[in-house]
């Protein structure tokens, strides 16, 4: 027999985007996602951690959640769902409606739960699938995002790290669950963490990495045996270590600029006598677009001539227009260009998200050096503003400019 599966993550139900709601784009999203299980009569869905955006969520985003979880088992009947927590979720609110879900044969893992002698309860964290026909076919390990405690203590001459704690943890309830492992049943993964090799999306700000890596797991944590891990946490959709089985599904939305021409997406695979026969990317249609204008830093002039062009609004219903980020290159200050940028996308079906300022390089900025404490101490008021305009814009500083900042001076000193 054979079991299908659908590995997604990171939906972040909830979320804005440089203040603007989601909630027509993750509607798009869990449509789609349930039209899709039905279609390839998918037997599992495995979501890897960070549901909601945040620890305590919306009504509205709860909501759109359990009407998924509904509406995707009407679909596909047979359908087994299984969801591990991630570091936005609440790890109690996650499992709190546990005894009703488990009527819709869906498992919730949000934390790592204590035996009442203090051990790691390594039953809890594991979870049979099975297929349309009610088989058992696999054995997922489902692994939460881990803190600090949530790992086994290490022994003796053993290193105490988390990185080496998510080790053991891992390795352990792998061992513990072979024990348990019929002939021909598949080993499935789930984890919310960061691999070291990942590689992050650019200007992501949802993506809290630890600086120096210190929460960084290598690829090796996942034993060889495992036939597909399913991870939560980076919003690139990856292989990891170069193993075409250990994946990052990435976020179903764009959490980023970077993302512009980067096709999201979840993983789909087949699994036929314990092994992963088939693991295969399907794209999520994109349902609002994200426009960079003009794709490199222009002068404001051209930049305002290319919003010109953009198309007009038909109608009230912002939600699908584009978000649009702003990249415009100046040679002095221009207080007064972001109204005018607003100003020419007034009427236009564009939701401006941000304006992101760049300065030439030139031979000025490159040979600039910069002041000296005895500088510091001698130099006045009008000099050291000089300094700093040349030093940012490489140009002299106006007079227009200069005769206003030696007005204030004046004010100031009498």
């Amino acid at each position: 027999m054979s079991l299908k599966i659908i590995h997604t993550a990171d939906w972040h139900l909830g979320q804005t985007f440089f203040g603007y709601d989601r909630e027509a784009e993750h509607d798009a999203f869990l449509i789609w996602l349930a039209n899709t299980l039905k279609e390839q009569q998918t037997d599992i869905l495995l979501i890897a951690g960070d549901i909601f955006d945040v620890a305590n969520p919306s009504a509205f985003a709860q909501h759109r959640f359990y009407r998924f979880l509904r509406e995707a088992k009407a679909g596909c009947p047979h359908l087994q769902i299984v969801i591990i927590g991630g570091n936005h979720d609440s790890a109690a609110r996650l499992e709190a409606p546990l005894p009703l879900l488990e009527e819709l044969n869906t498992t919730i893992v949000g934390m790592v739960k204590r035996t009442k002698t203090g051990e790691i309860d390594y039953d809890s964290l594991l979870c049979p699938l099975y297929n349309r026909e009610g088989k058992q076919e696999a054995l997922c390990l489902c692994v939460p995002y881990l803190r600090q405690g949530d790992y086994p203590p290490a022994e003796e001459a053993e290193e105490n790290s988390f990185m080496a704690g998510v080790q053991r943890l891992y390795q352990k309830l792998t061992n513990y669950a072979k024990q348990q492992l019929m002939p021909e049943h598949a080993l499935i993964a789930m984890g919310h963490l960061y691999a070291g090799s990942a590689e992050l999306s650019e200007n992501d700000r949802s993506e809290r990495i630890i600086i120096g890596g210190l929460e960084s797991i290598p690829p090796e944590t996942f034993d060889e045996s495992l036939a597909y891990t399913a991870l939560g946490h980076i919003h690139k959709a990856q292989r990891v270590g170069a193993r075409d089985s250990v994946r990052y599904s990435g976020s179903p939305l764009p959490m980023s600029f970077s993302e512009t021409k980067y096709n999201h997406q979840v993983v789909s695979i087949q699994i036929e006598k314990g092994k992963a026969v088939s693991i295969c990317p399907v794209s999520i249609p994109t349902c609002v677009e994200l426009l960079r204008i003009p794709t490199t830093p222009q002068t404001p002039e051209e930049v305002l001539s290319s919003l010109s062009t953009l198309p007009d609004k038909t109608d009230d219903n912002v939600q699908s227009c584009p978000y649009l980020e702003v990249r415009v290159l100046l040679t002095a200050p221009d207080p007064g260009f972001r109204h005018r940028v607003e100003e020419a996308i007034k009427n236009k079906a564009v939701r401006l998200t941000s304006i992101v300022t760049s300065y030439p390089k030139n031979e000025v900025n490159d040979t600039f050096s910069p002041l000296t404490f005895s500088d510091l101490q001698n130099i006045s008021p009008v000099t050291m503003l000089e300094h700093a305009f040349t030093a940012k814009f490489g140009n002299e500083l106006p007079e227009e400019i200069k005769d206003l900042f030696n007005n204030v001076v004046r004010e100031v000193q009498q």
